[in-house]
């Protein structure tokens, strides 16, 4: 079954309780916060994301699922684990050692909260092979990190094709997350590679009926 994350960057501040709740109407599975710090990635929306969450933590029964592009990922960690989210994924390309990445997988999976690695465009999948028996999702970027609206990058397909190889020849239990630019002319591409969340963005805020765009996302497999 695929699932739909709707990333809510870019909804406008002035309406955006109500556009979660027709979110949460249209049968999205989560909301995607993307935490940015003005580091790891040139934007920054830490306040605006901690805003969003606290409101949809309050309002939905959906769970959160928070993207950490930060470079303090351990600081984020414990601000976000206090809203009980979903799931909490953050880079490998900021967590960098080994016994960092070990440790802050630990400390989000004794919480009760899965975990996630995300891995951006130009990041070989070696990097995180290793911990994947330990974790519970792969976000693959699909758009190099840091703003919503970019388009696609068609290598990227072959990125998640080559993941979803391994995890089935190792016998994995593991999610594919992908992320970026997703709509309805790649996403049954981006499904068929082997991704089964999908965080849409501008496709789906950007439409006319929310309902309509989430089913045919979901039906693109």
């Amino acid at each position: 079954m695929v699932e739909l994350s709707a990333s809510i960057l870019n909804l406008k501040k002035e309406n955006a309780n109500r556009k979660f709740y027709d979110l949460e109407v249209a049968k999205i599975d989560y909301f995607h916060i993307d935490v940015m710090d003005g580091i790891f990635v040139k934007s920054n929306t830490e306040k605006l994301m901690k805003d969003y969450a606290l409101t949809v933590s309050h309002i939905s029964n959906l769970g959160l699922d928070v993207h950490l592009m930060v470079q303090d990922i351990e600081e984020y960690i414990e601000e976000y684990l206090s809203l009980n989210p979903k799931i909490i994924t953050f880079h490998i390309e900021a967590s960098k050692e080994e016994h960092r990445t070990l440790e802050l997988i630990k400390r989000i999976r004794e919480n009760g909260t899965k975990v996630g690695i995300a891995i951006s465009p130009d990041t070989s999948l070696d990097l995180i092979k290793k911990y994947l028996n330990l974790i519970h999702m792969v976000l693959v970027m699909t758009v190099v990190p840091g703003k919503g609206g970019q388009l696609l990058i068609p290598e990227t397909i072959k990125k998640i094709q080559s993941l979803k190889k391994y995890i089935d020849e190792n016998n994995i239990d593991i999610d594919i997350e992908a992320d970026g630019g997703i709509n309805n002319e790649n996403s049954k591409d981006v499904i068929d590679a082997g991704a089964n969340i999908l965080v849409v963005g501008s496709y789906l805020l950007n439409s006319d009926n929310y309902s309509e765009t989430v089913n045919i996302i979901k039906s693109s497999y």
